[in-house]
């Protein structure tokens, strides 16, 4: 990303983003409630048009395309909430997401071989579901589309502490496997264990960028960027 810019209305939220990210690579985006992450993961998905700048997926400019063809060119997302569709089992979701025309080697076999909950669940409807079981149904949904690039916003919220630990099983797997992951986080504990650098924004723009594990033993330099102290 170089110089994203984006917001809502005429109004300004992302002020101007660079980020960079090797493929495999885990980046956890970091700071405050407001400061745009969630914005940025719109933006970069085509869910929010930018005002400027550059979204480059290797040399492909994304910036201001359809949500389709962001999807189409590698780039999954799984959203802040989980939005799975209430009325739809666990086997119509899976079954709808696996009708992308993406080819790669996540296959309805191996996401259920990651996720053996959803095995267990395929005749439950969305609203049936616990809230760590619609957010693997969440995962397992982007999976299918074999992003080369996953967006995650805010995986851990309102989840359970062992769910948490599964969520973090599974983004070490993906990364692992070669997938690139930007991955918003207001739980330090995950994001610190999970990837290997950090993007820590405020008003907008990136202030702050190391190793994962540089900062996590820093710990006094984390609260004064996220302004805790």
């Amino acid at each position: 990303m170089r110089g994203l810019r984006s917001g809502y209305a005429g109004g300004v939220v992302l002020g101007g983003v660079d980020l960079d990210l090797d493929e495999g690579g885990t980046v956890a985006l970091l700071g405050r409630n407001g400061v745009g992450k969630t914005t940025l993961i719109s933006t970069v998905m085509g869910l929010v048009r930018p005002y400027g700048g550059s979204v480059l997926l290797d040399g492909r400019e994304l910036a201001g395309a359809r949500v389709d063809v962001i999807a189409r060119a590698g780039v999954g997302v799984v959203p802040q909430g989980r939005r799975v569709f209430a009325p739809l089992t666990v086997d119509e979701h899976l079954t709808i997401a696996s009708r992308s025309p993406a080819r790669g080697p996540w296959t309805r076999t191996r996401v259920l071989d990651l996720l053996p909950r959803l095995g267990e669940r395929l005749g439950h409807r969305g609203d049936q579901l616990s809230g760590g079981e619609q957010q693997m149904l969440a995962i397992a949904r982007a999976l299918l589309g074999n992003p080369r690039l996953l967006l995650l916003d805010e995986p851990s919220d309102g989840l359970a502490p062992a769910i948490v630990s599964q969520v973090g099983e599974v983004i070490r797997e993906v990364s692992a496997q070669g997938m690139s992951v930007v991955l918003v986080e207001q739980n330090l504990g995950l994001a610190l264990s999970v990837a290997e650098s950090v993007a820590v924004m405020r008003k907008g723009v990136i202030v702050h960028r190391s190793a994962a594990a540089e900062l996590a033993s820093r710990p006094g330099d984390l609260r004064r960027l996220l302004g805790v102290d």
